[in-house]
């Protein structure tokens, strides 16, 4: 029996432990233009960030101050989602809205 054990002993491979990484954050940032209205800023912050009432209305003034404002902070794949989402919102509702997002 000592020689089995022995034997399966040796035939133990350790695997190394492979270090998983944070994946890499974007910001997604809303843009300041002059047709879209301050209400329907709101309304996308509120709807697509799952902002409360009056932290949508401190970003939109953030946009309308300083000619963009960030809206969160996700994973790529979110951040893409985000941008699109803002962008077919946007178009729905017949305003010019941009949304960008870079890597933090």
């Amino acid at each position: 029996m000592n020689e089995e054990k022995i034997q399966s002993d040796e035939n133990v491979v350790e695997k190394e432990r492979q270090e998983t990484k944070e994946p890499s954050l974007y910001r997604v940032i809303l843009l300041n233009d002059d047709y879209t209205s301050m209400e329907f800023v709101i309304y996308v912050l509120e709807t697509a960030f799952h902002k409360l009432p009056a932290e949508a209305t401190q970003i939109m003034l953030s946009i309308h101050k300083k000619g963009a404002g960030i809206c969160g902070v996700y994973t790529r794949e979110i951040a893409e989602t985000k941008v699109i989402a803002v962008h077919e919102m946007a178009a729905e509702n017949q305003f010019p809205l941009k949304c960008t997002m870079e890597k933090e």
